[in-house]
Order: structure tokens, then sequence, then C-alpha cells
């Protein structure tokens, strides 16, 4: 709430300089913010009494938006890339799919490793777990396994989380 909206008897006032004037009643708040050329703005309206500062309201809500601005950009966003293997692949293939998994766990992605099983396969989900082990065993000093392996429709699959 800023000026004619604050509707309390008398607050606790906080100077443009941040000093503290004490508790005054609105109508000298007001007066005292109009002779500055400020706004009086409502900072803690649950406390006894209110406390209300005297300060440039639209220079106060510009810096707050680009505070918000500066804390969005320094924000990292944290994608999952996902790496397919099927139940049939060849050892150097599947160090190839090992080497970008690596490489995004390095830059701080999180990793999916999908074993897809295609017609006949699904009766083979040991190799499914055995490939999905020697990936973990090839990517621990890069990343941990955040859960074991869990089998989701025709499709076997674990998430790696960087170190």
């Amino acid at each position: 709430m800023i000026n004619e909206q604050i509707r309390d008897k008398e607050v606790r006032l906080i100077g443009a300089d941040g000093e503290q004037v004490g508790i005054v009643s609105v109508k000298e708040a007001q007066r005292l913010a109009n002779e500055s050329n400020l706004d009086l703005v409502k900072i803690a309206p649950q406390a006894k009494p209110p406390v209300c500062k005297i300060m440039d309201y639209g220079k106060f809500k510009f810096d707050a938006t680009k505070k918000e601005k500066e804390a969005r950009k320094k924000q990292k966003t944290i994608s999952v890339k996902e790496i397919r293997l099927s139940a049939s692949i060849q050892t150097n293939d599947l160090n190839t799919k090992l080497r970008n998994a690596q490489k995004f766990l390095q830059s701080g992605d999180k990793v999916k490793i999908s074993v897809v099983f295609r017609g006949r396969e699904m009766m083979h989900k040991e190799r499914g777990i055995e490939l999905l082990e020697e990936a973990m065993e090839q990517l621990k000093e890069f990343g941990d396994a955040d859960a074991k392996p869990k089998l989701e429709g025709k499709s076997m699959g674990i998430l790696v989380s960087p170190k």
C-alpha cells in the first residue's frame, strides 16, 4: 500500500535516509512524505503498529524488477538428455553413446539411459540390465544413478545425475 491507500491511525515511520522517526499519525507521515516529494509506503503491515517508509516508490519497483531479472539470468536450468540403446548393441556403438553421455554429465545435464526392446528381445530383459550396469560402471566417475533400472513398457531406463 502506498500514500492514501494506508488507512491505519498511526504508523511507525522510517525516514527517507533510513533513520527511524518514531510512531506518528498517518496524516503526519503523509505530510512528511509530501514535503520531500516522495511516497509513503507500508513495508510491514503485520507489525503493531504497521511500519511505513518514505521512499521513491517508482525507483523501488524498478530496482526490484531489475534484481529479479538478474536472479533469473544466473539460474541454471537442468535438462534431461536421453541416450537410447538397443538390446543388441555392439561394444563400439555402446562406447560412442557413453562418451556422449559423459559429455552431457560434464556439462551439468542429467542423462536418461534407455534400452529399447523390440519383438522377442522382451524375453531377454537381463540383457538390458547388463547393458545399464555396464553403462553405470563406465560413467561412475561422472555421475550417480538416481534409482535402480526399471522397466517401463518396452523400454528399461535409468536416470543419471552429474556429480
